[in-house]
């Protein structure tokens, strides 16, 4: 099978899955945006919580990447009403949908690359 078949299987012509797949890689892609997709799906979480359960990511990557993903539509930011606010973030429905692909990645990772 050709590749461009395996590409088409989804109802879509080679070239608009292909254009859909450069969009999708183009929010995916971007480093650090899988994990803290990944790290959402747990439940919603302030800033400093999200970057201390991420490790290596500065503050202002990783407030690039969450604005990045909210202008995507796959993270939200919600401002609580505590003292001193506060802001959590969490996913959108669109966020949620990814989760299964991002663990069909990781499986395939694991299986395939060292």
């Amino acid at each position: 099978m050709a590749k461009t078949e395996h590409l088409g299987h989804l109802g879509h012509d080679a070239s608009g899955c292909e254009a859909a797949l450069g969009r999708a890689f183009g929010v995916l892609g971007k480093r650090w945006n899988g994990l803290v997709i990944a790290m959402l799906g747990r439940g919603p979480i302030g800033f400093a919580e999200l970057r201390r359960r991420i490790g290596a990511i500065s503050d202002s990557v990783l407030s690039d990447r969450l604005a990045e993903l909210a202008e995507a539509g796959v993270v939200e930011r919600h401002v609580t009403d505590t003292r001193p606010p506060g802001v959590q973030y969490g996913l959108t429905p669109s966020g949620e949908a990814l989760l299964p692909i991002l663990e069909q990645i990781a499986v395939w990772a694991g299986d395939h690359l060292d």
